[in-house]
């Protein structure tokens, strides 16, 4: 077994609450439970860390924690993967802060975490073939062309497209720009730069709804019971299903084809053209880095297969 690497990062101990302080501090756009959730696990790594090591942190340092975590704390598989996911994390924020150079933390995964991802990613033959389907005559098929090329051309989610309100599409000087809401925030705080061709689509949408003010939703129901009332997640996930069908995409040859396939496919493209770590994990708003290196790992193993 190939020993792992020692990162070693000069940390002043005295310093480590107050880094603590700092990064829940940029945690304030999430919800009140994911903040404590972190809070509560790192919090523990505070306690640990300055009886263990002195003025810096290694990888060593890291897997002697989970083995503390494991067998001296008695902590289930999934629970050290929470305490491990909030330093990696808490790292990632020093790394930004430039009080680390390397993450630690990034070689050690937690007991549970997948090599990687249990949904299987559209190929770029099938991205064509789903689009193709997709009917563009009325209004219910051009916003389900929109919100389908938002999910593979700009990996949102499906709580973020029924999140998404009329006055979250901004013109910018570099485009036109979409500020979504992702699980476990409390506010609209990133903006997605959309590609052209996925802004002309939602714009041929917006067209055929006049008169929408600034929070309205950007995606509505076409039904007649519901019609203009803002889409559900399940309402979203069952027209992705309906077309995936109709590709013949979905329930054919074994692989675990769903919805969220398409959020899986745009961080893979991404990957296949070269993009690094740190640009997946900022346009899927990821967590940490060690979640985008695993479309990474999944680009190059079909690139392999191909």
């Amino acid at each position: 077994m190939a020993r792992t690497p020692h990162i070693r990062t000069m940390f002043p101990a005295g310093s480590l609450a107050k880094h603590y302080d700092g990064f829940l501090r940029s945690l304030r756009y999430m919800r009140p439970e994911t903040r404590g959730t972190y809070g509560r696990a790192l919090r523990e790594f505070v306690r640990w860390y300055p009886r263990e090591r002195g003025g810096k942190i290694t990888t060593a340092d890291v897997v002697r924690y989970k083995r503390h975590l494991t067998s001296g704390k008695g902590l289930s598989a999934v629970s050290v993967s929470t305490y491990l996911t909030a330093l990696r994390r808490f790292c990632d924020y020093l790394v930004r802060r430039r009080v680390m150079q390397e993450n630690p933390a990034l070689r050690v995964g937690g007991n549970s975490r997948p090599r990687l991802h249990s949904r299987a990613a559209l190929t770029q033959a099938e991205v064509a073939l789903l689009l193709s389907v997709v009917e563009r005559s009325d209004e219910r098929g051009l916003r389900d062309c929109a919100f389908i090329r938002l999910m593979l051309g700009c990996a949102l989610s499906e709580i973020e497209i029924i999140r998404a309100d009329a006055g979250d599409r901004v013109q910018s000087p570099e485009g036109v720009t979409l500020h979504v809401q992702g699980k476990g925030r409390v506010r609209k705080d990133q903006a997605v730069l959309l590609a052209p061709d996925v802004a002309g689509v939602l714009d041929a949408y917006l067209a055929l709804r006049p008169g929408l003010g600034p929070e309205d939703p950007l995606f509505a129901s076409a039904g007649n019971r519901t019609r203009g009332k803002r889409m559900t997640t399940r309402g979203v996930r069952d027209r992705v299903s309906h077309y995936l069908l109709r590709a013949g995409l979905k329930g054919n040859g074994g692989r675990c084809i769903t919805p969220y396939s398409l959020r899986h496919t745009a961080a893979i493209l991404m990957a296949g053209e070269g993009a690094s770590a740190d640009e997946i994990r900022d346009r899927m708003r990821l967590g940490s880095v060690a979640t985008a290196m695993l479309y990474i790992k999944q680009s190059k193993k079909q690139l392999a297969g191909s």
